[in-house]
C-alpha cells in the first residue's frame, strides 16, 4: 500500500518526461538508454534462465541480512526457488536497464550488492565483456543456485562474494585495486545500512562513477536515505525513475534532481 501511494505521488506531482529537459547530459541519457527499446542477443538466454528457475522444484533454506521480501508470507527459512525467482529476482525492464546503462558507460569495475539468484548479475556481466563484476550475496545457498546460473550462460567476469555484506564489503573494498566505476544497491532495504553502504563504496568512486540504488520508493526508510543521498555533498545529479535512483558525481555538472517515467 505505501508503494502505491508513493506511486501516485511520483506520477501525478513529481514525474516528467524529455519535455523541457535542459541538461544535454540527463537528455542524451534519457532518450537514448533509458527509454530505449532494442534487443540485445544476450536478454534471450538470460530469459530462458529466469524461466527455468521459475519452473524449479527445488526448495532453499534462506538466510536473510536484509530487510525481508515485499511480499507477504514470503520471508521465512525455507523458500522455493521458483518464488525467489518471481517475487525477489529483478523483472526484465529493470534489469534491462541496467544492461543498458552498463553497455553506455562501459565500467571497469562493477559492484552488485545482492546476487540473489544473479539474474540481474547476469546482465551486468554480458553487458561488457571486459568489466569485472563483484557481486554480493548473504545466503549461501541462494549463492550457490546464482553460481550456477554463471555456469549455464557462460559468465566467466563475475565473482560472487558469500557472506554478510556488513563484513564482505569492507573487506572487499579494502582490497580493491581499481575505482569503483559502477554500483548497484540492492542488498538492504533499510535506512542506515543503505546509506553505510553508499559511504562505503563512495571512498572508492571517481567522479564518473555511476550508483544506481534500488527500491527508492520502497518504503518510507528507503525515501528517507534517498533523501539523505541526493543531499550529499558529492553527489551533482540524481535521476529518479520510481523503481531506481541513478546518481551522479560530474563535478562540471549543474547540481540538479530530476524526476522522469520509465
Amino acid at each position: 500500500m505505501y508503494q502505491l501511494f508513493a506511486y501516485l505521488r511520483y506520477w501525478l506531482l513529481r514525474s516528467g518526461n524529455a519535455h523541457g529537459l535542459h541538461s544535454p547530459f540527463v537528455f542524451g541519457l534519457y532518450t537514448t538508454v533509458i527509454r530505449h527499446t532494442g534487443d540485445y542477443q544476450a536478454f534471450a538466454r538470460i530469459e530462458e534462465r529466469r524461466l527455468a528457475l521459475l519452473a524449479s522444484e527445488q526448495v532453499l533454506d534462506v538466510t536473510d541480512f536484509g530487510a525481508g521480501s515485499q511480499v507477504a508470507g514470503a520471508g521465512g527459512r525455507r523458500r522455493p526457488v521458483r518464488d525467489i525467482a518471481r517475487h525477489a529476482a529483478k523483472p526484465p525492464r529493470l534489469a534491462q536497464l541496467l544492461f543498458r546503462l552498463v553497455n553506455h558507460f562501459q565500467p571497469a569495475t562493477i559492484l552488485e550488492l545482492g546476487t540473489s539468484l544473479g539474474l540481474t548479475t547476469a546482465y551486468l556481466a554480458l553487458a561488457d565483456s571486459r568489466s569485472q563484476v563483484i557481486t554480493f550475496e548473504g545466503c549461501p545457498n541462494t549463492a550457490a543456485v546464482a553460481r550456477q546460473t554463471f555456469a549455464e550462460l557462460g559468465i566467466q567476469n563475475a565473482r560472487l562474494v558469500a557472506g554478510n555484506l556488513d563484513q564482505t564489503l569492507p573487506a572487499t573494498l579494502a582490497n580493491l585495486a581499481q575505482p569503483l566505476d559502477f554500483v548497484f544497491f540492492d542488498g538492504n532495504h533499510r535506512y542506515e545500512p543503505t546509506l553505510r553502504y553508499f559511504e562505503q563504496c563512495l571512498a572508492n568512486a571517481h567522479e564518473n562513477s555511476v550508483f544506481v540504488l534500488d527500491d527508492i520508493h520502497w518504503s518510507a526508510e528507503m525515501e528517507r536515505a534517498w533523501v539523505a543521498i541526493k543531499a550529499h555533498p558529492s553527489v551533482t545529479v540524481t535521476i529518479d525513475l520510481f523503481y531506481v535512483g541513478l546518481v551522479f558525481f560530474r563535478k562540471k555538472q549543474r547540481r540538479e534532481d530530476f524526476w522522469l517515467r520509465y
